[in-house]
């Protein structure tokens, strides 16, 4: 049996990523911060740290530092991130309403089976990246969540009425994209990395 080779797991692409997911936890300072300026600061330090996706995937691709383990890493980190927020969004007064739970459950539950979808392909040595719908959705949940977070209207714009549009967008991409992933995994359009 031929030795694996190990690869570089320390280089600037993981090490974003890393970053991205130990920020997740400051998201729980918002219910202490949570009037306009305190919710602004913590909402467009989600948008930031959430934006270092699309700069931790520029460096493995500029530089050739595309890992199996940042292949694993960057989806999750978004989906910490992401689930950190709407949790916490729930449980705070006039963030999400409560007709609007049912969409939070549904990206919550289409998160965790593309999770477990990845997971088991992982165990066969397939490597299921994000695809162009999964980075839809993506999107759609940051601008959603960077709504959501700030609240309070901004520069006269109804912040908050804005998030609940876009996640109720955001929530339509999450299911498309998960019916998606989990069609291409069992048809057999996901091949071996």
């Amino acid at each position: 049996m031929a030795a694996r080779k190990r690869e570089n797991f320390w280089n600037a692409p993981n090490a974003i990523t890393l970053a991205r997911i130990a920020s997740a936890p400051l998201l729980l300072l918002l219910p202490f911060y949570d009037g306009p300026t305190g919710s602004a600061v913590i909402g467009a330090g989600f948008l930031a740290v959430s934006l270092t996706d699309l700069l931790d995937g520029w460096l493995a691709r500029t530089y050739g530092s595309v890992t199996q383990i940042g292949k694993l890493l960057d989806p999750l980190a978004d989906k910490l991130l992401a689930m950190t927020a709407l949790v916490l969004l729930v449980a705070m007064p006039d963030r999400i309403p409560l007709w609007g739970v049912p969409l939070v459950i549904l990206i919550l539950a289409r998160e965790l089976a593309v999770t477990a979808l990845r997971a088991m392909a992982s165990a066969e040595g397939v490597v299921i990246s994000a695809s162009s719908l999964g980075k839809w959705k993506t999107g759609f949940q940051i601008a959603a969540l960077t709504g959501l977070l700030i609240h309070h209207p901004w520069f006269g714009l109804p912040i908050h009425a804005l998030g609940m549009v876009l996640l109720i967008v955001a929530t339509g991409f999450t299911v498309w994209s998960g019916i998606d992933y989990f069609t291409a995994y069992l048809g057999g359009r996901i091949e071996d990395a």
